[in-house]
């Protein structure tokens, strides 16, 4: 079950060296001299967890298609191409029918797991009306739209899932601990702020001879050296250091005897010198640093060693490692020290950064909101202007800004027509009127 945690780049390829021969070379030694007690023939290797939220899922259905004799023949003789391809997951449609049948038992059984997750999520807020559907479009290890059978598409999707949780896995590791590192630092200088300056004076005093007795510690090897591995030889497995062997080296330590060392029995060489620097029982010992130093030792012999960064060391690129001049005389290694002032400053980096993506998202909601209004405008305008050109196609006079009438000169008036103004008006009359007017009124009053 090696792909399950130890390849995120060729995942299945990992898959593939799982289901390969479980019979192990000879080892050439006389295990009787090894010190503890030795792996059992035939004894199932417990593999460490993967990380994964789904990894009992995965787990179980590899242990359910290694029972299936035509599958695994596939798998044997299948290339990197074709299982990335997904060629290989069609070969579940061949499968006998009590692999099916267990597979979708399986399946049903992780989507009811999952439902139970986002229920409970969702309750925790008191939200109602939950769209499980919808929910379920957030786990990408397996078809959510069919929640009954596992098809060929679940097994594509299944591997592809882990391939990429795996390849991140890393790099998640290391950045929750720079978080941790962070917070604790952050923790501990609030907490001086909280004292008197002569019991913050003590706590500094104390911190700083912490850090000096922490460094105060033997020699640790360079991770995968001659010396580093000869230790592990004579203190771990109980051997003559003057007899060491590099080839048996790998067989005895290749501890499910699949003809790898993956990433977890790489780590586990590394336990002698990390006891060197780190001790449970010593306050100024930090076990969450010690795993993060052990990661970092892992990575530095997977550089060096695997040739096909494939995350699995053959014995052939073991042994080809052992015969470079960096085996014999390796540099001196430093074991990793975050000083106290990198870890504040790495935190209020983060929390600088952090602030600057939500002003940005800010700013790009803003913009949205601008870019929308900008749009409502010329859509309102537009319509405006597509009624004005209506009222004038229908000869109704365009509207002023307030909604009247705008003028319209008078008609002109037609020639012989007498002009008309009511008795007593007020308008002027012609000159000719008012000199026939006063001759009347001679006439009667001579």
């Amino acid at each position: 079950m090696k792909w399950l945690s130890v390849l995120p780049q060729q995942c299945i390829l990992l898959m593939t060296c799982l289901l390969m021969a479980l019979e192990a070379v000879p080892i050439d030694i006389d295990k009787t001299k090894v010190k503890g007690e030795g792996h059992v023939e035939g004894e199932k290797v417990e593999n460490p967890d993967t990380g994964l939220y789904y990894d009992e899922y995965l787990r179980q259905v590899i242990d359910v298609l290694e029972t299936d004799k035509h599958f695994r023949e596939k798998l044997q003789t299948a290339d990197i191409e074709e299982i990335k391809s997904g060629k290989l997951s069609r070969e579940l449609d061949l499968v006998s029918h009590h692999v099916r049948t267990r597979l979708d038992e399986l399946k049903r059984q992780e989507v009811a797991r999952l439902r139970m997750l986002i229920k409970a999520k969702m309750d925790s807020v008191q939200d109602t009306g939950i769209d499980h559907q919808a929910l379920l479009k957030q786990f990408e290890h397996l078809n959510h739209q069919n929640p009954d059978t596992f098809e060929p598409k679940d097994l594509d999707m299944l591997i592809k899932a882990a391939t990429s949780d795996l390849e991140n896995y890393d790099k998640t590791r290391h950045e929750e601990f720079k978080k941790y590192e962070m917070m604790k630092e952050h923790e501990r200088r609030e907490y001086l702020k909280t004292l008197d300056e002569e019991k913050r004076q003590r706590e500094e005093s104390k911190f700083e001879e912490m850090k000096k007795k922490h460094g105060d510690h033997p020699k640790v090897h360079h991770p995968g050296s001659k010396d580093q591995l000869k230790e592990v030889w004579e203190e771990a497995d109980g051997l003559d250091p003057n007899e060491f062997d590099p080839k048996t080296f790998f067989k005895l330590h290749d501890v499910n005897n699949d003809g790898f060392l993956d990433e977890q029995e790489l780590e586990a060489l590394f336990t002698k010198e990390l006891e060197k620097v780190y001790d449970p029982k010593n306050e100024e010992d930090d076990m969450v640093e010690m795993e993060e130093e052990r990661l970092r030792m892992r990575e530095h012999v997977m550089n060096e060693v695997d040739i096909n960064k494939d995350r699995l060391v053959t014995l052939e690129e073991f042994l080809r490692a052992t015969e470079k001049k960096e085996f014999l005389e390796p540099d001196s290694w430093e074991v990793m020290r975050m000083s106290s002032k990198c870890n504040i400053l790495y935190y209020y980096h983060h929390k600088l950064r952090k602030k600057a993506e939500d002003l940005q998202k800010q700013k790009e909601e803003l913009q949205r909101q601008h870019d929308q209004l900008q749009a409502q405008k010329q859509e309102l305008q537009q319509v405006v202007k597509q009624m004005e050109q209506k009222k004038l196609q229908q000869g109704n006079p365009p509207a002023g800004p307030a909604g009247e009438l705008k003028f319209q000169p008078p008609a002109e008036p037609k020639v012989g027509d007498a002009p008309k103004h009511p008795a007593g008006g007020d308008q002027p009359l012609p000159p000719g009127h008012v000199q026939e007017q006063a001759a009347r009124t001679d006439q009667v009053h001579p």
